[in-house]
């Protein structure tokens, strides 16, 4: 088995962490789901490096790709809201303070960014429709 190691912001223990409590999971619903316990979970999430098998399991319980959850980097949810449209009622200052007004900010800032690629898939949609018409 290949061992997978990030050198980002976060190591994937820490992103692992941070996707599991975004979803609203405690460590005993992730541990349920892996078929191990919160102490395991607990070890998992401070771990540096996961194998590929593991990380597929994990991405699974938590609902997200595997890609998603190596991927996963708060900072790039603020960049991509900085390249709305200019018709977009939502901008980046409009986000920040309704970050700042909020108890957890970071999971307004995924729901945010789950709105975001609703309406990006939506464009792509009806764009493409109009083609083929």
């Amino acid at each position: 088995m290949e061992t997978v190691t990030f050198n980002k912001s976060l190591h994937i223990g820490k992103k692992i962490e941070r996707v599991r409590k975004l979803r609203g999971l405690t460590q005993d619903e992730v541990g349920a789901g892996l078929g191990i316990s919160k102490q395991a979970v607990s070890k998992l999430e401070q771990s540096e490096s996961i194998d590929e098998e593991r990380l597929d399991q994990i991405a699974k319980v938590l609902g997200v790709t595997k890609d998603g959850l190596v991927n996963f980097n708060e900072e790039k949810i603020f960049n991509i809201s900085t390249n709305f449209n200019e018709g977009c009622s939502v901008t980046t200052n409009s986000i920040y303070t309704f970050v700042e007004n909020v108890n957890n900010p970071i999971e307004k800032i995924i729901e945010l960014y789950e709105g975001l690629l609703k309406s990006e898939r939506e464009k792509v949609e009806i764009l493409l429709s109009s083609k083929n018409q």
